[in-house]
Formats: structure tokens, sequence, C-alpha cells
């Protein structure tokens, strides 16, 4: 294997990071022996405090002061880890403002007015303190979440609006043939032959080199080429060698081959044809 870096190196943890299972077996093996709380977070790349509060969290209650002074387990860490994680949540702002959700439903209501005109006549009047409001674009995100008491034939204006369908980026450099050229059987996904290029960059510090792959859509048939390099020379080459292996087989497996618009497949329609 030409493997220079291996993957079972576990990365070092950065800090502020919640700690992982691995993190809290170290914090239970390290607290046994007897170590410090800064020691044990020179250790794991953390604060003492962290540790402290970890400590605290997978120690379980002591029931009277007879027998062993209960220790802690990195288990029942976890375990109350995940009980406060799904009570971890973001309030929204609308309930802490009761009021001024009562006034913008009853103006629009009544009156007929839109969310920014109600937003924009309290703040104009000062009918309300900014800490007890929300912006304009919060009340349109919590109509659409269905958590006002409005609907959206109350607000007329809404449902006239036409909403602009983002156009295709038409590239002012086209490197090869346009994804919108190839055969509508491609994509129907009923006929073998038809592969999808595309090159796969490792780590830029020259430890790690480019790989070519082809995907056949139907199969999902892999095929990896090392390359020296992300360049249109290196891609001819690895197709070179791939048509010297099939021979006159190559145009019956590879019936057509989609590429990207990067500058490493500049050449590839020429190369094809």
């Amino acid at each position: 294997m030409d493997c220079y870096d291996y993957i079972t190196v576990e990365p070092e943890r950065k800090r502020g990071q919640h700690l992982g299972q691995e993190d809290r077996g170290v914090i239970q093996q390290l607290n046994k022996q007897g170590y410090s709380l800064r020691a044990i977070a020179k250790e794991i790349n953390c604060s003492p405090s962290t540790v402290m509060n970890e400590l605290r969290r997978g120690t379980p209650p002591r029931k009277s002061h007879r027998g062993r002074r209960p220790e802690y387990s990195a288990k029942r860490g976890r375990v109350v880890y995940e009980v406060n994680r799904t009570r971890c949540r973001r309030y929204h702002r609308i309930a802490h403002c009761f009021d001024f959700i009562r006034w913008v439903v009853k103006q629009v209501r009544e009156h007929r007015w839109s969310l920014d005109a109600c937003v924009g006549y309290a703040r104009l009047h000062s009918l309300f303190d900014q800490s007890a409001m929300v912006c304009t674009k919060t009340l349109y995100n919590e109509l659409e979440a269905k958590n006002l008491p409005l609907s959206l034939f109350e607000l007329p204006e809404v449902l006239k609006r036409k909403r602009h369908k983002g156009k295709s980026r038409v590239h002012k450099r086209p490197k090869g043939n346009s994804i919108d050229e190839r055969p509508d059987i491609v994509d129907d996904r009923t006929e073998l032959g038809h592969w999808e290029a595309d090159t796969v960059v490792g780590r830029r510090n020259g430890k790690e080199a480019v790989i070519l792959t082809l995907v056949e859509r139907v199969t999902t048939n892999y095929l990896a080429i090392r390359i020296p390099g992300k360049t249109s020379e290196a891609v001819i080459d690895a197709m070179n060698v791939l048509y010297a292996e099939y021979g006159e087989r190559f145009s019956k497996v590879f019936k057509t081959i989609t590429t990207d618009n990067g500058f490493e497949f500049e050449d590839f329609a020429q190369l094809l044809k």
C-alpha cells in the first residue's frame, strides 16, 4: 500500500470541543490513579473546570456515610451528558414577546397591515422596548414555521410575491462539453457504459497525490487512477493508460464520460474524439 499517513492515528483534541468517550475513559483511569484536575486536563487538552464538571456529572451521589465512596464512571458521565443535550436548545424569541406578538396579530387582522409595517410602526413610535420585539425576518420565518397565530391568507401580499428562481451559471470560459449536452439516456440510468469522471485531491503538502475517479451510473462501479497532479496532461496520460488496457473494448465499456468544468478536463473532449 502506498499510504504515507496511517488513518488509525487520532488527531489531537481541540480545546472547546465536547468530551468524547475516549476522553471520559482517560479521566476515569487517571482519576483512579490519583491525578489532580490540572494534570488530567493537561493530558486531554482541556480546562480543569471541564474535568471537574465531568467528575461531578459522572459520580453518583453518596447515599450514606458508610461503605466505599462512589467513584466516577465514564459510562454514567456519557448517559448524563446525553440527557442534558436533549434539553439543550435555542428558544424562540417570540416566546418572550407576548405583548408585541399580540399587537401584531391585532394590526394584521383588523387593519390588514403587513408584518413589515407593524415592525416599522412600532419602532418609529417606540411602542415596545427593543428587547421585547423581533425583526421582520423573524416574523416571516415564524409564520412559515406556523408558530404565529396567523395564516398566509391573512397576509395577501405574501401570496402575491413572486419567488425568483435561480439561474444556471454560464461559464465565461468553457473548458469542455457541458453536462447538458450528454444524451438523455444517461440520466435515465437504464443503459450500461455511461461514466462520470472527477478528481480527488489529497493534502497539499505533497504527501498524497491526486486520484482520477470514474463511476458508472448504473452499477456504480468505481475506478481510481493515481495521477501526479491536478493537470490536464496528467488526466490525458491516465486515460491513455486506460485505453491501452481495454484496447478495442474501450468504446463498448466507456460509451460516454461526463466531466465537470474543471481546468484539468479542458482537453478531455478532444481526447474522447
